[in-house]
């Protein structure tokens, strides 16, 4: 028998957004907060920018309007834009309230305000270098505080429970979503979590490309859980790459910072000649975009793994004082900067991308709700400006929170049935999984990634077709796993991206083909339904 769960409201996700949201309604409601491993590990832990607002007296609103639909290659909604940054300030407020350090400087201890990319203002105000680690540690130590907050470690969510799933008569128009199965990864029992709502903050999808600056966590688990359930998707083929991580087992996920090229770093190929004057007069000091699908190209060009980023010029002490953390994170990895290059190749950052919502972070389905990088916003359009992301947690966190309490709406209870596992056993052939899990991360990288085509896509759509059908036989005939779960997770998840690529006939923003390389005069989001 599985063992059940009852709340008020389940949170699947411990991030900046599904804390928030925690945090907001406790007071009122029980809330239960799943998580696939550590409660620590997510997106949010390795956000090292900070958050965007309107603090200063020299900033605008509508300044910081115009930087997001510019960065966003005019394509993002204008209504959500504008609600995301008139709420900035007072999620600020919020957080500060919380008790996040933010840096001060100076005797008045004001706040210090920093400039990035794509901003015409300072107004991202931070932590030092590690403010997404400076608000997760704030915010998980307050909802461990909080007597109506229980967090379940260790559990993979499976799937959504609606009320037309229980009895198939439910119109579309009826339906809700009353809980989710979940796998007890402690003892590997399937559980019943019953919700009167259920939020995804489950972040994003980025782990379906081999080579990512996200955690293991970023397996497009919400917005594939959402699809089976009958949410819209919107804008999946606009996936953000950062241009420089570091090529190495040992290394993973880790980022080698923007400042290393502004400090002198030179991008060379394995010959050791520079490449990138050849794309912009800027070279290695082009913005990501046109960086990231340079060393694309130059990599699918000549067949190589990586291209290499070299600062060995500059004098080490210079290194060792501006770079420490990269200087000895690359020295672990058997890489001395100060005296050879370092192997790099771009990595996938960001999904802006995700499930459809609106300004209060409700789906197509009654009572369920998604927010953060799980979500589709239109915050962000073609590509994400830089600190809008931890921002937009916030925020529609904020409003989703507002929402439920001010919902006085009945709910009805329904009898969840247990999981049933009766008719499947424990494989034997779980290389199907392992086989499977690279082929899909390779062939997305190598056809649906920075530089794409028409013909890079059909074959990506074809192998994601065969792949999905194997999944689904592996899946209904064996026992399940966290490996199968999210092998299934990233099969729709890459399915939902090379569908919108291949809806897509112009080149904006991060989806650039080759086939289209230019902008339409008039362009929509993406929007596929699953009905």
């Amino acid at each position: 028998m599985s063992q059940h769960h009852h709340f008020d409201i389940v949170i699947i996700g411990a991030g900046a957004a599904g804390l928030t949201l925690a945090l907001e309604l406790a007071d009122t409601h029980s809330v239960a907060i799943l998580t696939k491993g550590d409660i620590k590990e997510g997106s949010t832990l390795y956000a090292q920018g900070g958050v965007a607002a309107v603090l200063s007296d020299k900033d605008t609103v509508e300044s910081h309007i115009n930087d997001t639909i510019s960065a966003g290659a005019e394509l993002g909604d204008q209504e959500a834009v504008r609600f995301t940054v008139e709420h900035s300030k007072e999620s600020i407020d919020w957080l500060i309230d919380q008790g996040v350090p933010f840096t001060r400087y100076g005797e008045s201890e004001t706040y210090h305000l920093t400039k990035e990319g794509g901003h015409s203002h300072r107004r991202i105000i931070h932590s030092a270098d590690a403010t997404g680690l400076a608000i997760s540690k704030t915010l998980i130590r307050n909802a461990k505080k909080h007597p109506n907050i229980t967090f379940f470690a260790d559990r993979v969510a499976i799937d959504l429970i609606t009320t037309q799933k229980l009895d198939a008569a439910i119109t579309d128009a009826d339906n809700k979503v009353v809980g989710l199965y979940a796998l007890n990864l402690e003892n590997d029992t399937i559980e019943v979590f019953h919700g009167k709502r259920v939020a995804l903050a489950c972040g994003g999808s980025s782990k379906v490309y081999l080579y990512t600056s996200n955690p293991d966590t970023a397996s497009g688990d919400g917005i594939a859980m959402a699809w089976r359930a009958g949410c819209r998707v919107g804008n999946m083929e606009f996936n953000q790459f950062h241009p420089t991580c570091l090529y190495d087992a040992k290394a993973k996920t880790f980022l080698i910072s923007e400042a290393v090229r502004g400090e002198g770093g030179r991008l060379l190929l394995s010959d050791g000649s520079r490449f990138m004057f050849e794309f912009d007069e800027r070279g290695e000091l082009a913005p990501r975009d046109i960086v990231a699908r340079a060393i694309d190209h130059e990599m699918k060009r000549l067949g190589e793994k990586h291209v290499y980023l070299d600062i060995s010029h500059k004098d080490p002490e210079f290194i060792k004082a501006h770079f420490p953390t990269i200087y000895k994170r690359c020295l672990d990895c058997g890489y001395d900067i100060t005296k050879e290059p370092i192997p790099v190749v771009p990595a996938a950052h960001y999904t802006c991308g995700g499930v459809v919502v609106d300004k209060h972070g409700a789906t197509d389905i009654s009572n369920l709700y998604a927010i953060g990088e799980t979500a589709y916003t239109g915050l962000h359009g073609a590509n994400r400006l830089a600190s809008n992301s931890l921002l937009e947690c916030i925020v529609y966190a904020r409003s989703a929170a507002k929402h439920i309490s001010e919902d006085v709406r009945a709910t009805a209870s329904f009898t969840i049935p247990d999981w049933d596992d009766s008719q499947v056993t424990n494989s034997d052939e779980d290389v199907v999984i392992t086989h499977n899990w690279a082929e899909l991360r390779r062939f997305m990288w190598d056809y649906v990634g920075i530089v794409r085509t028409d013909k890079r896509l059909l074959r990506a759509k074809h192998r994601v077709d065969m792949l999905q059908s194997e999944i689904d036989e592996f899946y209904s005939n064996y026992k399940v796993s966290s490996d199968l779960l999210e092998l299934r997770n990233l099969a729709v998840v890459a399915d939902l991206i090379i569908q919108s690529a291949m809806l897509r006939k112009e080149s904006r923003g991060l989806h650039h083909t080759l086939d289209y390389p230019n902008k339409l005069d008039d362009s929509e989001p993406t929007l596929i339904n699953p009905n």
